[in-house]
C-alpha cells in the first residue's frame, strides 16, 4: 500500500471527510482492520483564506509547497490537495516535490466521461467558478462547463466561507443551492459538480434528481485506487 500525502485544513471540515473516506475505502477494499497509510499536513486556513481574497496566490503556493515537501519527507508516495480552489497553484506545488500530485479536476473529468456527461454545471468558490484554472482543465478533456449567474455565484461563495467552512449547514442555504442546481439543469447541464470539498456537507444526491458529482468522494476514490495499485 502506498502512503497518501494530504495537504489539508482548507477547511478542516472537508479534511475530516477526506480522512474518513480514504480509510473507509481501504477497509472496503482490503477488509479486516486495514486502514489507509496517510501523511497529513493541515494548514491554518485563516492565513490561506486571507491570501486568497487578496489575490496573493504566490504566497499560498509557497505555503503549500513547503507543506508538500513536509509530507514527502514524511514518506508520502503521492499527493492530494484536499480542496478544489487551491488547485489553482497545483503546478507550482508539483514542481517542488518529487512525488506525483493527483489533480482533483482530472479525477472529476474521468468520472464525468464514465457517466457520459458532456455538459456540466459547476458550483464552488468564486475562484473555482470564475477563473480558468479549473474550468479550462475540464474543457481540455471534452467537458463543457456552465456556471451560475453573478448573484448566484456570490451566494454560493459566501455560504462556503461563512457557513460550510465553519461547520454550519443552513436549511435556507441548502434550499437556495438546490434552486441553483435546478437552474443549471434547466440550462442544459446533464449533471452538477460539487466543486468545493465542503458542499457535500450541505447537499447530497438524495436531495435532487440532477446527477451530482461530489469531488471529495471522486478524489478519495481515485486516491484509494492509486494507493492500492
Amino acid at each position: 500500500m502506498k502512503t497518501i500525502g494530504i495537504l489539508g485544513g482548507m477547511s478542516w471540515e472537508s479534511t475530516l471527510e477526506y480522512y474518513r473516506l480514504l480509510n473507509q475505502g481501504v477497509r472496503e477494499a482490503l477488509g479486516g482492520q486495514h486502514s489507509a497509510r496517510i501523511a497529513l499536513y493541515s494548514v491554518d486556513f485563516a492565513q490561506i483564506e486571507q491570501l486568497q481574497h487578496e489575490g496573493n496566490w504566490e504566497a499560498t503556493a509557497e505555503i503549500l509547497a513547503r507543506a508538500a515537501q513536509g509530507v514527502e519527507a514524511a514518506g508520502a508516495d503521492f499527493l492530494l490537495i484536499a480542496t478544489n480552489t487551491m488547485h489553482k497553484i497545483a503546478d507550482q506545488v508539483q514542481a517542488q516535490v518529487g512525488i506525483p500530485l493527483l489533480h482533483i479536476a482530472d479525477a472529476t473529468a474521468d468520472s464525468l466521461r464514465r457517466h457520459g456527461i458532456g455538459k456540466v454545471g459547476l458550483l464552488g468558490t468564486r475562484f473555482t467558478m470564475e477563473q480558468d484554472f479549473y474550468r479550462e482543465r475540464l474543457r481540455q478533456q471534452g467537458v463543457e462547463v456552465l456556471v451560475p449567474d453573478e448573484g448566484e455565484r456570490e451566494l454560493v461563495h459566501r455560504v462556503i466561507y461563512t457557513e460550510l467552512c465553519q461547520g454550519r449547514a443552513n436549511p435556507d442555504s441548502k434550499a437556495r443551492y438546490l434552486e441553483i442546481i435546478a437552474g443549471l439543469a434547466g440550462r442544459g447541464a446533464e449533471g452538477v459538480i460539487l466543486g468545493c470539498t465542503e458542499i457535500s456537507l450541505l447537499v447530497q444526491q438524495p436531495d435532487t434528481p440532477v446527477p451530482l458529482f461530489d469531488t471529495t468522494a471522486i478524489h478519495t476514490d481515485r486516491a484509494v485506487a492509486y494507493a492500492l495499485d
